[in-house]
């Protein structure tokens, strides 16, 4: 069976690895496509797509996108957008912005919490990309703080952006169809997640995907690598009786998130079809 994996990321935003190498490790691991996911950013898509063509496999560029759900925030991956539709460019303005914003206090933030770093430690680590929160936990985990990334997230970063106000980002109300107007796909990432709408009843949760399709949301991830059985049987229910796009990855990270591997997830518990990166392709633009 021909397999993809559809979120994926780089050392762009929260990654281990440059797009180019993401996509020659697809290519060892046999994968028959693949898409870049950065969170919030999408200055690796062009080197992923270069790289994709030299290796014959196919590409489709994307972006995981982080946005205000009434007092919680879920995650869309958003798929074969036109990146320099207007449309794309206010909804990509308005979270670089947020991304991009009072850097310096968020360094000035986590050394008051005694890490050694300053902005010209921190400048390096920005490499392709833009200097940003992304270039902060890289720096970071340069220092071998934890054996990944998250607890950076959850006892540096986070709080910071709580702190200075920058946990707010574009709803879900106005993203949405701003995405559609660029010609992308939208799919709802990992509901089970606090990012996402774990705490929830399912009945709670129906509601939720309910409200996000009438907003133009077209998928969700039928395929995540730490679903349990239950979560897998409720994206399959919620897919099949809102005819929602099923979309599937493994969420990898790379070094950062040890234990889940590109196209595979844990312990080979994952092969996302080929048909969810042909229907989501034959999709976008309409």
């Amino acid at each position: 069976m021909k397999t993809v994996d559809l979120h994926v990321h780089s050392l762009v935003s929260d990654g281990s690895y440059r797009p180019a190498e993401l996509v020659r490790l697809a290519k060892e691991r046999g994968l028959s496509a693949l898409a870049l996911t950065d969170h919030d950013v999408i200055a690796g898509n062009a080197e992923a797509a270069a790289a994709a063509k030299e290796a014959g496999i196919e590409f489709i560029p994307g972006m995981e996108l982080a946005a205000t759900f009434g007092e919680r925030k879920v995650h869309i991956v958003c798929l074969g957008f036109d990146p320099e539709h207007p449309s794309f460019q206010k909804v990509y303005k308005k979270i670089r912005a947020v991304k991009e914003g009072k850097i310096e206090e968020i360094i000035a933030y986590v050394r008051d919490k005694g890490v050694d770093i300053s902005v010209e430690k921190v400048r390096p680590f920005a490499y392709d990309g833009p200097f940003d929160r992304y270039a902060i936990m890289r720096y970071l985990v340069s220092l071998h703080m934890y054996d990944r990334a998250q607890p950076l997230w959850d006892n540096y970063l986070d709080p910071a952006a709580a702190e200075l106000g920058l946990n707010k980002t574009i709803t879900v109300e106005e993203a949405l169809p701003l995405i559609h107007e660029a010609g992308g796909v939208t799919s709802l990432a990992h509901f089970h997640k606090n990012i996402g709408l774990k705490g929830l009843t399912r009945e709670q949760q129906e509601e939720a995907i309910c409200y996000l399709h009438s907003l133009g949301l077209d998928g969700m991830e039928r395929y995540y690598p730490n679903y349990t059985e239950e979560d897998k049987a409720f994206a399959a229910a919620m897919i099949a009786k809102y005819s929602l796009l099923p979309t599937g990855g493994t969420d990898f990270h790379g070094t950062n998130r040890p234990g889940i591997e590109l196209g595979t997830g844990i312990d080979n518990n994952m092969a996302v079809p080929y048909e969810f990166f042909a229907q989501v392709k034959a999709h976008c633009g309409k």
